[in-house]
């Protein structure tokens, strides 16, 4: 099983072969407390919210937009992009259709890696 952390893929799976004994019971052990506390749950693959962009749309507006757009992408991996490019808004004066074009393609790719995820299960 793969999964995608701060943009790495990381394969579940040869960590555990690559393991001693002791070390893959351990894992199993964490893995079934982790389980036992969290209930069952099958994460479920969504689907984006189809929300149409408004013409003149701030780009405070727009995050809001997006957020509730795509709301299976977690915050913490766009924060700092997401940041940044607000502060080129806010700080440099960079226009709101640029700076939402690129917030659009940011929330994008992050939900492409999302997907992806699910194809490799």
């Amino acid at each position: 099983m793969k999964v995608i952390e701060n943009n790495k893929k990381i394969d579940i799976n040869d960590i555990y072969q690559s393991l001693s004994p002791e070390s893959k019971q351990s894992l199993l052990d964490y893995a079934e407390f982790l389980s036992q506390r969290d209930g069952p749950g099958v994460v479920e693959k969504q689907l984006k919210q189809e929300m149409p962009r408004p013409q003149d749309e701030s780009v405070v507006a727009a995050l809001k937009r997006l957020n509730q757009t795509y709301p299976m992408i977690e915050r913490k991996l766009i924060f700092h992009e997401a940041s940044s490019l607000m502060t080129e808004h806010i700080m440099q004066g960079r226009e709101a259709v640029a700076v939402i074009d690129d917030l659009e393609g940011l929330f994008d790719q992050h939900y492409q890696q999302y997907l992806q995820a699910f194809e490799q299960d």
